[in-house]
């Protein structure tokens, strides 16, 4: 493997371990989570990162059909059917393949006509590898994490100390970190840039 290939596998790996353990589930073992980095790698270098955004171009959301995405996890996943693994390897495939844009579709603050923030809520933050925001959320770019962690904590419905309490699984550095890195990636030498990066969905 390649230092690229290398260090994408330890962010990814970071992700699952956190995951899992906030799922109240044992980790996977290291092989597992090498293998499970590899065969996302795999894809990535196979169809591209989203093309890079040129200077003033906002961009737009897109999306991944189930019919496109799902045999993207079982490749990632090598047969595993685990609901667990499965749904880790969906948000991590889109997370890598989905375009870039600017503006925050502000999911993480939007209210339901019962009262309710579902993106706030303690067990849906868990089961979601990005926490509150999308997984293709510009904040995780645009934002330091101090300044992250106080913009939401201002949006959040029960509380900043609410919000301060399950920090890690609302707003999950780990993540961070392999969006940051795949958003310097996509801008480096030898470019891997895809020229349709997902179909509307």
């Amino acid at each position: 493997m390649n230092e690229n290939a290398n260090e994408f596998g330890r962010l990814v790996g970071a992700v699952l371990r956190r995951f899992f353990v906030q799922n109240a589930q044992p980790p996977p073992l290291d092989a597992e989570l090498t293998a499970f980095g590899a065969n996302l790698w795999s894809l990535v270098a196979t169809r591209g990162l989203p093309r890079p955004l040129a200077a003033g171009e906002r961009g737009e959301p897109g999306g991944m059909s189930e019919a496109e995405c799902a045999p993207l996890v079982a490749h990632v996943l090598g047969g595993s059917a685990d609901a667990l693994r499965v749904e880790a390897a969906r948000q991590l495939v889109k997370a890598c393949f989905y375009p870039e844009f600017t503006t925050c579709r502000d999911s993480f603050r939007q209210v339901s006509p019962d009262g309710a923030c579902r993106r706030q809520q303690l067990a849906r933050g868990r089961g979601r590898v990005s926490g509150t925001h999308c997984v293709d959320c510009p904040h995780w770019i645009a934002l330091a994490p101090a300044a992250h962690a106080e913009y939401v904590a201002a949006e959040w419905r029960a509380g900043a100390a609410d919000f301060a309490a399950h920090r890690d699984v609302f707003l999950p550095e780990d993540f961070r970190a392999l969006r940051r890195w795949l958003h310097a990636r996509a801008r480096q030498a030898p470019a891997i840039t895809l020229q349709n990066p997902g179909s509307s969905a």
